[in-house]
């Protein structure tokens, strides 16, 4: 399947050193506390909360993305919290390489690996540990603290269940699809 171009007005985007391409419609709180690994396209209205994160001199990134990521229009994604001895706190959200995190999905988790394609209008619980070359079908609801093991198709929900498992080329097509739609992702 060919992936069509994609056209946007660079009056829209912003273009770092590293390639990332970020909507100026996008919401992206605490900018200090993101690390965009680069390549990678943050959409419209997407929110991207580096503002919450562990309170003390600690200088850890509370969102860190891979390259060749893209980020949906719509979605969100914040750090994981819990509450602990009467003291809430945050944790790091750590996304791999190559992931494709679809509109209007909430991202909460502890971790996502690479090569993971995440569908529209999905909910990823706290804590939630997505492993390698996953894919997860648009209106999945995975529950907190699931961990999704590599390799695996995941549908439903709540909770989210595997329902079947990737060949082992997975890698090797997602990443050639990641790079062939930043490379289509092209300004008017």
């Amino acid at each position: 399947m060919e992936l069509e171009y994609t056209t946007y007005k660079r009056s829209e985007f912003i273009e770092t050193d590293t390639g990332n391409k970020v909507s100026r419609r996008s919401l992206i709180s605490g900018s200090q506390n993101i690390v965009l690994g680069g390549k990678t396209i943050v959409h419209s209205k997407c929110t991207i909360r580096g503002d919450l994160r562990r309170a003390g001199p600690s200088h850890q990134a509370s969102v860190l993305i891979g390259r060749f990521c893209s980020l949906g229009e719509s979605s969100v994604l914040r750090p994981p919290y819990k509450t602990y001895k009467g003291m809430f706190s945050y944790y790091p959200l750590k996304i791999g390489d190559h992931v494709d995190i679809g509109q209007n999905t909430i991202v909460e988790a502890a971790s996502i690996g690479s090569f993971v394609k995440i569908g529209r209008n999905c909910i990823i619980g706290r804590f939630a540990i997505i492993r390698d070359c996953c894919l997860i079908e648009d209106g999945a609801v995975i529950a907190p603290n699931t961990v999704i093991p590599p390799f695996s198709v995941v549908s439903g929900g709540p909770p989210a269940k595997v329902v079947a498992q990737l060949p082992e080329s997975t890698q090797e097509i997602f990443e050639a699809q990641s790079k062939d739609k930043y490379a289509k992702f092209v300004p008017a």
